[in-house]
């Protein structure tokens, strides 16, 4: 099976896709378009690269019409492919789960009822291979027409407006393409990378023939999220703004905050997962981030959207996962991690807090720079380093019980918990206004990566890096 993890996108690689769409589930954010004429109903392939945000809820990606013609996520994450017909509704349901957050998926289904076998007319792929094991498997019979796919009737991405609850999708999507009237295999819209073998990644499809109702959505045009590059009519979008526009991609994956590690399932995360509300029910709660580091200089900042109670915000890294054993508690309260207070602006580590910086609260935009060369973790408050550039030593990752850093937040409060809005620099989940890039081009951050914002360091700590599988490549990690 084809490598799903983080590093699924190649770190060079000749075709490169550069931008994505963001939806998020609670604002019901989708696109949506009525085709003007009837397509082949009997032949066509949806293909779509995917990185998923909340997992356990269904989620349609492609659909239209009735509620029983829909490519969606079922609640228990399977991937199912619903179809109504002239007979009645036609059926197949993956067994194997989707459930990796960090990872980008290749879907492609595709549906041709004019196939001599019948097992071939119906067919699910993910990241290059053919999905065969169903708990369901309804085939269509011959020449059956699918009722509304490529007819003239409203298609959705992201939302089925057929039904109250609309089931919106949540995450990333890329490099969306439907073609009319030809039945494709994975071979059209990517290919296994010849250096590793068992990672697929995307290749150029703009050559592809489309057909009547055939579009390409590559999400470039900010100002026009729902324009199809391939000339056809464009797609409107539903409360999906410039904002929503990434460059985590499948050619270039972004760290964000992993719901998979959520401490006692409390934190509730959004925008992509690069947004979380910590309740303060769990006052001892933190999250951690996709991406774990062994080496390197890296940079990450978070605004704290809403203040923990009494300014007992925490953030910082981190080497175990939050629920662990010998990590129960808040950030900085073992030797696994540190972490920035922002009531009094202590650094606390090992359950003791050390003078440090300023204090901070609503608003303020903190930033982390991980340095694992030269084993030093500095934070600045709106692009100022605290401690007049001091860093704080830190234990080596090598030493560290995973081997490995990630960056972590949460808060240290019973009244209030904290909203911390994360910025990985592939899609901010708050207002940008200086649009700095990091030492090697990638990002989009508030505050400089490369210079800690003008401040002097207290090592050859400088060009600092997002978090993202080309930096991976280029610098360890």
């Amino acid at each position: 099976m084809a490598i799903i993890i983080p590093a699924n996108s190649a770190a060079d690689t000749a075709y490169s896709v550069d931008n994505s769409c963001r939806f998020n589930d609670g604002d019901t954010a989708h696109l949506k378009r009525t085709f003007g004429s009837e397509g082949d109903r009997t032949e066509w392939t949806f293909s779509c690269w995917i990185k998923r945000g909340i997992l356990g809820t269904q989620q349609q990606i492609f659909g239209s019409g009735n509620n029983a013609t829909h490519l969606y996520f079922e609640s228990n994450d399977t991937l199912k492919l619903g179809l109504e017909t002239s007979s009645g509704d036609k059926v197949i349901q993956t067994n194997r789960v989707f459930r990796d957050c960090s990872a980008w998926y290749h879907i492609v289904a595709n549906y041709d009822s004019n196939e001599a076998t019948t097992g071939n007319r119906m067919r699910i792929y993910v990241n290059g291979v053919e999905e065969t094991s169903f708990s369901t498997e309804t085939q269509p019979g011959s020449g059956e027409s699918t009722a509304t796919i490529s007819d003239n009737v409203e298609h959705n991405i992201g939302y089925r407006t057929v039904t109250s609850a609309g089931l919106p999708f949540d995450g990333y999507m890329a490099e969306v393409v439907f073609i009319d009237g030809d039945q494709l295999t994975p071979t059209s819209f990517g290919e296994f990378d010849e250096d590793s073998p068992t990672i697929w990644k995307p290749i150029d499809v703009s050559g592809l023939t489309f057909g009547t109702n055939g579009f390409y959505l590559d999400f470039e045009d900010s100002s026009n999220l729902g324009n199809d590059a391939n000339g056809g009519t464009d797609w409107t979008a539903v409360n999906l703004a410039a904002a929503d526009q990434a460059t985590d991609t499948p050619t270039n994956n972004f760290c964000t905050m992993n719901p998979l590690d959520n401490y006692i399932a409390a934190a509730t995360f959004s925008e992509g997962n690069c947004n979380l509300v910590h309740p303060s029910s769990s006052n001892n709660a933190f999250c951690t981030s996709t991406f774990w580091l062994s080496s390197g200089k890296w940079y990450a900042e978070a605004k704290v959207s809403t203040s923990a109670g009494s300014d007992n915000n925490l953030i910082g890294i981190s080497s175990v996962t939050s629920p662990s054993a010998d990590n129960a508690g808040s950030l900085g309260q073992t030797t696994s991690n540190y972490s920035y207070l922002g009531d009094g602006g202590g650094y606390r580590y090992n359950n003791s807090t050390t003078a440090y910086g300023s204090a901070y609260g609503v608003n303020a935009v903190i930033g982390v720079y991980l340095d694992l060369d030269n084993n030093k973790l500095y934070f600045a408050e709106d692009g100022t380093i605290q401690a007049s550039g001091t860093g704080i030593t830190i234990t080596a990752a090598a030493l560290q019980p995973s081997g490995l850093y990630t960056m972590s937040g949460g808060d240290w409060s019973s009244s209030t918990g904290t909203q911390w809005s994360w910025n990985f620099g592939g899609c901010p989940s708050f207002a940008i206004s200086s649009g700095n890039a990091d030492a090697n081009g990638y990002g989009n951050f508030e505050y400089s990566p490369n210079d800690g914002g003008g401040s002097s360091f207290d090592s050859a700590a400088k060009d600092f890096l997002a978090i993202c599988t080309k930096n991976l490549g280029s610098d360890g990690g």
